[in-house]
């Protein structure tokens, strides 16, 4: 593992607690969030798929549910995410999601058999988890064989802006951005993890702020602050803080800053077994004959 590899490393501990604490005002603040819900359920509909075991994997305060429940009619949705308050709230939440289970666990650890899962749903999962490899492992281990795996994440020109003002201001990033992968590392690690056949998409989303107050009040209330190990031991000083500030603002040159999002949507298959160890699995009925 590289110097760079740990800087990009999160504190699982931190992400749980950031999302405690974001908890209940999640509703207000998941603007990202819920686009990218749309977007993946709308690229569900075509798909045509009997499912009893559906998990929404970081399933947060559970909005994904009652879409699912429409979608996968009889289906059991269960919904997976590694904060406890967030999960709280989803039952608080009346209806249809006091009568669904909701388990606390980490989604690279699912506390569910070996091919029982006919959906998994995961999205924005994947910018929390360090090595996507990890979840894809155990996203292949619990689906059944052609089960499906549906998932967003964020690109790497997610947040430019951000990290070029830390950048201007500190003369580095200084481990204050998350970093994103390319689409193309995340289908080659799905592969390698036993899924199969996985598609992928880019869409753009710009969302502008009047200030870099309001950016990040709206960072902090999606849970979404700096998680990261690699992140500077001291507290962030008033100085290099008001320098970034200003970096940013000034870059947009007295217009509304401007926050780019790369957003990736992907689906593959499950092949039935999950690979180990970096070893990739064919199915030997699937290899063609050569005439």
């Amino acid at each position: 593992m590289t110097a760079e590899d740990r800087t990009a490393q999160l504190r699982r501990a931190d992400v749980r607690r950031r999302f405690d604490r974001a908890a209940a005002g999640f509703e207000n603040a998941d603007f990202v969030h819920r686009t990218m819900r749309e977007g993946l359920l709308a690229r569900l509909e075509p798909m045509q798929l009997d499912a009893r075991i559906v998990v929404d994997a970081g399933a947060g305060i559970g909005a994904a549910g009652d879409a699912l429940a429409r979608r996968f009619r009889g289906a059991r949705v269960i919904a997976v995410d590694l904060s406890l308050a967030m999960l709280r709230r989803l039952r608080l939440g009346g209806g249809w999601f006091s009568a669904r289970p909701a388990v606390q666990a980490d989604a690279c650890r699912l506390p569910l058999a070996d091919g029982t899962v006919d959906v998994i749903f995961a999205n924005l999962l994947l910018p929390w988890i360090d090595d996507p490899e990890q979840f894809f492992r155990e996203a292949a281990r619990v689906l059944r064989k052609e089960g499906l795996l549906v998932f967003s994440t964020l690109g790497p020109d997610s947040l430019l802006a951000l990290r070029r003002a830390w950048q201007r201001a500190n003369g580095d990033e200084g481990g204050h951005v998350h970093r994103f992968l390319d689409m193309h590392v995340i289908g080659d690690a799905a592969v390698r993890s036993g899924l199969r056949d996985p598609v992928l998409d880019v869409d753009r989303l710009t969302v502008t702020y009047a200030s870099a107050a309001d950016l990040f009040r709206d960072l902090s209330a999606a849970g979404a602050r700096n998680c990261l190990a690699g992140r500077r031991a001291a507290l962030t000083g008033r100085r290099r803080f008001e320098a970034m500030r200003s970096a940013l603002e000034a870059s947009a040159c007295a217009a509304p800053i401007a926050v780019g999002l790369e957003l990736v949507f992907g689906h593959c298959w499950g092949s039935g077994s999950a690979a180990a160890g970096g070893e990739i699995r064919v199915d030997a009925t699937r290899i063609p004959r050569r005439r």
